[in-house]
Protein backbone atom coordinates (compact mmCIF):
# COMPACT_ATOMS: atom_id res chain seq x y z
CA UNK A 1 0.00 0.00 0.00
CA UNK A 2 1.31 3.24 -1.00
CA UNK A 3 1.73 6.29 1.54
CA UNK A 4 0.62 9.89 0.05
CA UNK A 5 3.08 12.04 0.74
CA UNK A 6 0.74 15.05 0.90
CA UNK A 7 0.61 15.38 4.57
CA UNK A 8 3.80 14.67 4.98
CA UNK A 9 4.61 18.23 2.86
CA UNK A 10 1.86 20.10 4.57
CA UNK A 11 3.30 19.57 7.72
CA UNK A 12 6.72 20.94 6.46
CA UNK A 13 5.26 23.93 5.08
CA UNK A 14 3.52 24.82 8.54
CA UNK A 15 6.58 24.22 10.28
CA UNK A 16 8.58 26.42 7.59
CA UNK A 17 5.89 29.26 8.14
CA UNK A 18 5.84 28.87 11.98
CA UNK A 19 9.43 29.21 11.56
CA UNK A 20 9.29 32.72 9.47
CA UNK A 21 6.66 34.04 11.31
CA UNK A 22 9.23 33.27 14.75
CA UNK A 23 11.81 35.27 12.72
CA UNK A 24 9.55 38.49 11.51
CA UNK A 25 8.26 39.02 15.14
CA UNK A 26 11.58 38.50 16.82
CA UNK A 27 13.35 41.08 14.27
CA UNK A 28 10.14 43.23 13.81
CA UNK A 29 10.63 46.54 15.45
CA UNK A 30 9.73 46.64 19.20
CA UNK A 31 7.64 50.03 20.29
CA UNK A 32 10.36 52.50 22.37
CA UNK A 33 9.16 53.25 26.23
CA UNK A 34 9.67 56.65 26.44
CA UNK A 35 8.80 59.18 29.45
CA UNK A 36 6.66 61.79 28.30
CA UNK A 37 5.15 64.97 29.79
CA UNK A 38 1.57 67.06 29.49
CA UNK A 39 1.85 70.49 28.33
CA UNK A 40 0.65 72.64 30.89
CA UNK A 41 -0.46 76.58 31.40
CA UNK A 42 1.02 78.45 34.66
CA UNK A 43 3.46 80.31 36.12
CA UNK A 44 7.09 80.60 34.45
CA UNK A 45 9.76 83.16 36.46
CA UNK A 46 13.48 83.33 35.02
CA UNK A 47 15.88 84.57 37.44
CA UNK A 48 19.35 85.21 37.07
CA UNK A 49 21.37 83.91 39.79
CA UNK A 50 24.49 84.76 42.11
CA UNK A 51 26.00 84.22 45.65
CA UNK A 52 26.51 87.31 47.70
CA UNK A 53 27.24 88.74 50.86
CA UNK A 54 25.66 90.32 53.40
CA UNK A 55 26.87 94.19 54.55
CA UNK A 56 26.06 96.62 57.22
CA UNK A 57 24.92 100.03 54.98
CA UNK A 58 26.23 102.64 57.85
CA UNK A 59 29.76 101.77 59.26
CA UNK A 60 32.12 104.49 61.25
CA UNK A 61 35.53 103.61 62.22
CA UNK A 62 36.38 105.70 65.22
CA UNK A 63 40.05 107.01 64.65
CA UNK A 64 42.30 108.84 67.45
CA UNK A 65 41.71 112.26 67.07
CA UNK A 66 45.61 112.99 68.74
CA UNK A 67 48.54 111.15 69.14
CA UNK A 68 49.86 110.07 72.33
CA UNK A 69 49.05 107.32 75.34
CA UNK A 70 46.09 104.93 74.82
CA UNK A 71 44.20 103.41 77.45
CA UNK A 72 42.83 99.80 76.65
CA UNK A 73 39.91 98.87 74.63
CA UNK A 74 37.24 97.23 77.13
CA UNK A 75 34.36 97.08 74.31
CA UNK A 76 34.33 93.54 72.20
CA UNK A 77 32.63 92.88 68.84
CA UNK A 78 29.08 92.78 69.33
CA UNK A 79 28.84 95.45 72.15
CA UNK A 80 26.08 97.78 72.02
CA UNK A 81 26.97 101.57 72.39
CA UNK A 82 24.79 104.66 72.73
CA UNK A 83 25.71 108.20 70.66
CA UNK A 84 28.54 109.65 72.83
CA UNK A 85 29.59 106.68 74.51
CA UNK A 86 32.86 106.47 75.83
CA UNK A 87 35.36 104.60 74.34
CA UNK A 88 38.90 105.09 75.65
CA UNK A 89 41.01 107.91 76.95
CA UNK A 90 44.27 109.49 75.10
CA UNK A 91 46.54 111.24 76.72
CA UNK A 92 47.94 113.61 73.63
CA UNK A 93 51.62 114.01 73.86
CA UNK A 94 52.68 117.38 74.72
CA UNK A 95 52.86 119.23 70.49
CA UNK A 96 55.03 122.02 70.24
CA UNK A 97 52.91 125.10 69.32
CA UNK A 98 51.40 125.89 65.37
CA UNK A 99 53.04 127.89 63.52
CA UNK A 100 51.13 130.22 61.16
CA UNK A 101 51.13 128.06 58.32
CA UNK A 102 50.35 124.82 60.62
CA UNK A 103 47.56 127.11 62.37
CA UNK A 104 45.65 128.21 59.43
CA UNK A 105 45.34 124.85 58.47
CA UNK A 106 43.52 123.39 61.58
CA UNK A 107 41.36 126.41 61.35
CA UNK A 108 40.36 125.01 57.70
CA UNK A 109 40.02 121.33 59.27
CA UNK A 110 37.62 122.55 61.49
CA UNK A 111 36.05 125.17 59.20
CA UNK A 112 35.93 122.31 56.68
CA UNK A 113 33.97 119.77 59.84
CA UNK A 114 31.24 122.29 60.17
CA UNK A 115 30.48 122.72 56.27
CA UNK A 116 30.07 118.96 56.51
CA UNK A 117 27.89 118.44 59.30
CA UNK A 118 25.73 121.79 57.73
CA UNK A 119 25.75 119.28 54.91
CA UNK A 120 24.97 116.36 56.62
CA UNK A 121 21.61 118.51 58.50
CA UNK A 122 20.63 119.35 55.25
CA UNK A 123 20.70 115.66 54.04
CA UNK A 124 18.75 114.91 56.80
CA UNK A 125 15.71 117.36 55.80
CA UNK A 126 16.15 116.23 52.39
CA UNK A 127 15.45 112.63 53.66
CA UNK A 128 12.66 113.77 55.77
CA UNK A 129 10.65 115.66 52.74
CA UNK A 130 11.37 111.81 50.73
CA UNK A 131 10.17 110.09 53.63
CA UNK A 132 7.13 112.14 53.68
CA UNK A 133 6.50 112.29 50.19
CA UNK A 134 7.03 108.53 49.62
CA UNK A 135 4.52 108.22 52.36
CA UNK A 136 1.97 110.05 51.20
CA UNK A 137 2.22 108.16 47.62
CA UNK A 138 1.96 104.74 49.40
CA UNK A 139 -1.37 105.87 50.93
CA UNK A 140 -2.46 107.00 47.71
CA UNK A 141 -1.43 103.40 46.45
CA UNK A 142 -3.47 101.65 48.70
CA UNK A 143 -6.54 103.17 48.27
CA UNK A 144 -5.79 102.98 44.74
CA UNK A 145 -5.26 99.23 45.18
CA UNK A 146 -8.62 98.79 47.32
CA UNK A 147 -10.76 100.46 44.25
CA UNK A 148 -9.15 98.55 42.05
CA UNK A 149 -7.18 101.37 40.40
CA UNK A 150 -3.70 100.53 41.19
CA UNK A 151 -1.63 96.60 40.45
CA UNK A 152 -0.28 95.04 43.20
CA UNK A 153 3.42 95.85 41.43
CA UNK A 154 2.76 99.13 41.53
CA UNK A 155 2.13 99.18 45.44
CA UNK A 156 5.04 97.02 46.03
CA UNK A 157 7.15 99.36 43.80
CA UNK A 158 5.52 101.89 46.47
CA UNK A 159 5.77 100.11 49.74
CA UNK A 160 9.68 100.05 48.65
CA UNK A 161 9.93 103.38 47.66
CA UNK A 162 8.54 104.40 51.11
CA UNK A 163 11.35 101.64 52.78
CA UNK A 164 13.98 102.52 50.98
CA UNK A 165 13.53 106.31 51.95
CA UNK A 166 13.12 105.38 55.87
CA UNK A 167 16.78 103.48 55.43
CA UNK A 168 18.03 106.92 53.73
CA UNK A 169 16.80 109.23 56.72
CA UNK A 170 18.50 107.15 59.03
CA UNK A 171 21.92 106.82 56.94
CA UNK A 172 21.54 110.56 56.81
CA UNK A 173 20.90 111.08 60.99
CA UNK A 174 23.86 108.63 61.10
CA UNK A 175 26.06 111.03 58.76
CA UNK A 176 24.74 113.78 60.80
CA UNK A 177 26.15 112.46 64.27
CA UNK A 178 29.52 111.24 62.85
CA UNK A 179 29.91 115.05 61.49
CA UNK A 180 29.37 116.29 64.38
CA UNK A 181 31.96 114.67 66.48
CA UNK A 182 34.62 115.17 63.74
CA UNK A 183 33.59 119.26 64.34
CA UNK A 184 34.10 118.06 68.39
CA UNK A 185 37.81 116.84 67.66
CA UNK A 186 39.16 119.33 65.04
CA UNK A 187 38.11 121.43 67.34
CA UNK A 188 39.98 119.94 70.63
CA UNK A 189 42.61 118.84 68.41
CA UNK A 190 43.02 122.90 67.30
CA UNK A 191 42.69 124.16 70.85
CA UNK A 192 45.44 121.45 72.24
CA UNK A 193 47.66 122.31 69.30
CA UNK A 194 47.32 126.01 70.34
CA UNK A 195 48.31 125.87 73.78
CA UNK A 196 44.74 127.93 75.03
CA UNK A 197 43.31 124.08 76.80
CA UNK A 198 42.86 124.69 80.34
CA UNK A 199 44.60 121.13 82.54
CA UNK A 200 40.76 119.79 83.20
CA UNK A 201 41.39 118.66 78.83
CA UNK A 202 44.83 117.36 78.82
CA UNK A 203 43.10 114.10 78.42
CA UNK A 204 41.14 113.61 75.34
CA UNK A 205 38.21 111.03 75.86
CA UNK A 206 36.91 109.33 72.52
CA UNK A 207 33.48 109.10 72.27
CA UNK A 208 30.92 106.72 70.26
CA UNK A 209 29.61 109.15 67.01
CA UNK A 210 26.32 107.11 66.55
CA UNK A 211 24.12 104.52 68.32
CA UNK A 212 24.89 101.03 67.41
CA UNK A 213 27.03 97.78 68.17
CA UNK A 214 30.67 97.14 67.84
CA UNK A 215 31.68 95.42 64.27
CA UNK A 216 35.54 95.54 65.40
CA UNK A 217 38.05 96.09 67.94
CA UNK A 218 40.94 97.48 65.69
CA UNK A 219 43.53 98.70 68.43
CA UNK A 220 42.63 96.91 71.98
CA UNK A 221 45.72 97.26 74.07
CA UNK A 222 46.89 100.03 75.65
CA UNK A 223 50.15 101.80 74.18
CA UNK A 224 51.04 104.88 72.62
CA UNK A 225 48.41 105.71 69.27
CA UNK A 226 49.53 108.04 66.69
CA UNK A 227 46.56 110.70 65.37
CA UNK A 228 43.95 109.34 62.48
CA UNK A 229 45.12 105.26 64.33
CA UNK A 230 42.05 103.47 63.63
CA UNK A 231 40.47 102.07 67.13
CA UNK A 232 37.43 100.42 66.32
CA UNK A 233 34.63 100.08 63.78
CA UNK A 234 30.68 100.57 64.66
CA UNK A 235 27.62 99.92 62.79
CA UNK A 236 23.90 99.17 62.56
CA UNK A 237 23.35 95.17 62.66
CA UNK A 238 19.86 95.66 61.57
CA UNK A 239 20.66 97.94 58.74
CA UNK A 240 22.06 95.27 56.60
CA UNK A 241 21.46 94.90 52.79
CA UNK A 242 23.11 91.82 50.13
CA UNK A 243 25.74 92.55 47.88
CA UNK A 244 25.46 90.30 44.61
CA UNK A 245 28.87 90.02 42.00
CA UNK A 246 27.32 88.82 39.09
CA UNK A 247 28.62 88.67 35.87
CA UNK A 248 28.08 91.30 33.61
CA UNK A 249 25.71 89.69 30.94
CA UNK A 250 23.68 88.63 34.04
CA UNK A 251 23.80 92.54 35.48
CA UNK A 252 22.72 93.77 32.44
CA UNK A 253 19.14 92.01 33.04
CA UNK A 254 18.49 93.20 36.43
CA UNK A 255 16.65 96.28 36.77
CA UNK A 256 16.56 98.32 40.23
CA UNK A 257 13.15 97.17 42.08
CA UNK A 258 13.33 93.87 40.93
CA UNK A 259 12.24 91.03 43.51
CA UNK A 260 15.04 88.95 44.66
CA UNK A 261 14.43 85.63 47.01
CA UNK A 262 17.16 85.05 49.18
CA UNK A 263 17.92 81.73 50.08
CA UNK A 264 20.88 78.91 51.73
CA UNK A 265 21.28 81.98 53.98
CA UNK A 266 21.27 79.28 57.22
CA UNK A 267 17.51 79.26 58.10
CA UNK A 268 14.82 77.65 57.13
CA UNK A 269 12.20 79.79 55.62
CA UNK A 270 13.40 82.39 51.91
CA UNK A 271 14.19 85.81 52.72
CA UNK A 272 12.85 88.64 50.11
CA UNK A 273 14.00 91.88 49.13
CA UNK A 274 14.56 94.32 46.43
CA UNK A 275 17.53 95.51 44.15
CA UNK A 276 18.33 98.96 44.86
CA UNK A 277 21.58 99.21 42.86
CA UNK A 278 22.59 98.03 39.94
CA UNK A 279 26.42 99.67 40.32
CA UNK A 280 27.65 101.32 36.97
CA UNK A 281 31.36 100.39 36.81
CA UNK A 282 32.54 96.60 36.57
CA UNK A 283 35.47 94.65 37.85
CA UNK A 284 37.29 92.16 36.47
CA UNK A 285 37.88 88.84 38.57
CA UNK A 286 39.86 85.64 38.17
CA UNK A 287 37.35 82.90 38.81
CA UNK A 288 38.67 79.45 40.88
CA UNK A 289 39.53 78.05 37.35
CA UNK A 290 42.03 80.95 36.35
CA UNK A 291 39.63 82.63 33.80
CA UNK A 292 39.22 86.60 33.95
CA UNK A 293 35.76 87.69 34.61
CA UNK A 294 33.96 90.93 34.14
CA UNK A 295 31.50 91.13 37.19
CA UNK A 296 29.17 93.91 38.73
CA UNK A 297 28.67 94.52 42.31
CA UNK A 298 24.30 94.70 42.67
CA UNK A 299 22.93 95.76 45.85
CA UNK A 300 19.87 93.99 47.31
CA UNK A 301 17.56 95.35 50.54
CA UNK A 302 15.57 93.21 52.52
CA UNK A 303 11.71 93.30 52.15
CA UNK A 304 11.74 91.05 55.01
CA UNK A 305 11.40 92.16 59.05
CA UNK A 306 14.76 92.30 61.01
CA UNK A 307 12.95 89.93 63.60
CA UNK A 308 12.90 87.40 60.55
CA UNK A 309 16.67 87.38 59.79
CA UNK A 310 17.83 88.55 63.27
CA UNK A 311 20.68 85.71 62.74
CA UNK A 312 21.86 87.07 59.87
CA UNK A 313 25.01 89.85 60.20
CA UNK A 314 27.54 91.05 58.62
CA UNK A 315 29.50 89.52 55.78
CA UNK A 316 27.24 86.72 55.74
CA UNK A 317 27.03 84.28 52.95
CA UNK A 318 23.76 84.29 50.96
CA UNK A 319 22.58 82.49 47.52
CA UNK A 320 19.97 85.17 45.40
CA UNK A 321 17.84 84.71 42.68
CA UNK A 322 16.72 88.09 40.73
CA UNK A 323 13.58 87.90 38.90
CA UNK A 324 14.27 89.39 35.58
CA UNK A 325 10.77 88.02 34.09
CA UNK A 326 7.43 86.32 35.23
CA UNK A 327 4.40 85.19 33.66
CA UNK A 328 1.17 83.63 35.25
CA UNK A 329 -0.35 81.69 32.63
CA UNK A 330 2.70 80.54 30.44
CA UNK A 331 2.15 77.55 28.29
CA UNK A 332 5.74 75.83 29.46
CA UNK A 333 7.45 72.78 27.97
CA UNK A 334 9.94 71.24 30.15
CA UNK A 335 13.51 71.81 28.58
CA UNK A 336 14.50 67.99 28.52
CA UNK A 337 11.75 67.81 25.99
CA UNK A 338 14.04 70.35 23.76
CA UNK A 339 16.73 69.20 20.77
CA UNK A 340 17.73 71.16 17.88
CA UNK A 341 17.02 70.50 14.38
CA UNK A 342 19.17 72.59 12.00
CA UNK A 343 18.77 75.81 13.52
CA UNK A 344 15.16 75.86 14.89
CA UNK A 345 13.72 74.32 18.37
CA UNK A 346 11.90 71.07 17.79
CA UNK A 347 9.78 68.45 20.35
CA UNK A 348 8.61 64.71 19.65
CA UNK A 349 4.85 64.73 20.65
CA UNK A 350 3.06 61.84 21.37
CA UNK A 351 0.19 61.12 18.84
CA UNK A 352 -1.48 58.18 19.39
CA UNK A 353 1.13 55.32 19.25
CA UNK A 354 3.73 57.71 17.44
CA UNK A 355 6.50 59.86 18.00
CA UNK A 356 5.73 63.00 15.47
CA UNK A 357 8.89 65.50 15.57
CA UNK A 358 6.90 69.02 15.71
CA UNK A 359 9.08 72.40 15.68
CA UNK A 360 8.25 74.91 17.87
CA UNK A 361 9.20 78.80 18.89
CA UNK A 362 9.87 79.08 22.40
CA UNK A 363 10.57 82.30 24.28
CA UNK A 364 12.13 83.21 27.98
CA UNK A 365 13.68 79.94 29.89
CA UNK A 366 13.50 79.48 32.93
CA UNK A 367 15.55 76.77 35.51
CA UNK A 368 13.09 73.66 34.35
CA UNK A 369 10.65 74.60 31.81
CA UNK A 370 10.72 76.95 28.82
CA UNK A 371 7.84 79.03 26.99
CA UNK A 372 5.97 78.38 24.52
CA UNK A 373 5.43 80.96 21.38
CA UNK A 374 4.69 78.75 18.70
CA UNK A 375 4.33 74.80 18.26
CA UNK A 376 2.64 73.53 20.78
CA UNK A 377 -0.99 73.72 22.75
CA UNK A 378 -2.03 73.10 26.62
CA UNK A 379 -2.82 69.27 27.02
CA UNK A 380 -0.25 68.31 23.72
CA UNK A 381 1.88 65.37 25.33
CA UNK A 382 5.61 65.71 24.65
CA UNK A 383 8.78 63.01 25.16
CA UNK A 384 10.87 64.24 27.50
CA UNK A 385 14.70 62.67 27.11
CA UNK A 386 14.18 61.55 23.37
CA UNK A 387 17.24 59.58 22.77
CA UNK A 388 18.75 58.45 19.43
CA UNK A 389 16.97 55.89 18.62
CA UNK A 390 13.79 57.59 18.37
CA UNK A 391 12.08 58.75 15.14
CA UNK A 392 9.83 60.85 13.31
CA UNK A 393 6.61 58.72 12.98
CA UNK A 394 8.25 55.37 15.40
CA UNK A 395 6.45 53.52 17.59
CA UNK A 396 6.16 54.33 21.39
CA UNK A 397 4.89 52.98 24.61
CA UNK A 398 5.01 56.31 26.50
CA UNK A 399 5.02 56.33 30.38
CA UNK A 400 3.66 59.58 32.26
CA UNK A 401 4.88 61.80 34.68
Amino acid sequence: MKISKAPKIALEVALGLMLVGLLVYAFWPKPLVVESELITKGPLVVTVDGDGRTRIKDRFVVSAPVGGQMERIALRPGDKIQLASRITLVTPIEPPLLDARSKAQAEAQVRLARATESQASSRVRTAEAALQHAKAELDRMRQLEKLGGSTKSALEDAELAARTAAAELDSAKFGVGVARSQVEVSAAALLRASGKEGENQATVEVKSPVDGAVLRVLTESAGVVMAGAPLVEIGDPAGLEVVLDLLSPDAVLVKPGAETWLEHWGGDARLMGRVRLVEPSGFTKVSALGVEEQRVNVVVDFSTDAADRASLGDGYRVHARIVVWQKADAIRVPLSALFRDGDAWAVFVVAGERAQKRAVEIGHRAERYAEVIRGLAEADRVIVHPGDRLIDGGRVVASQR
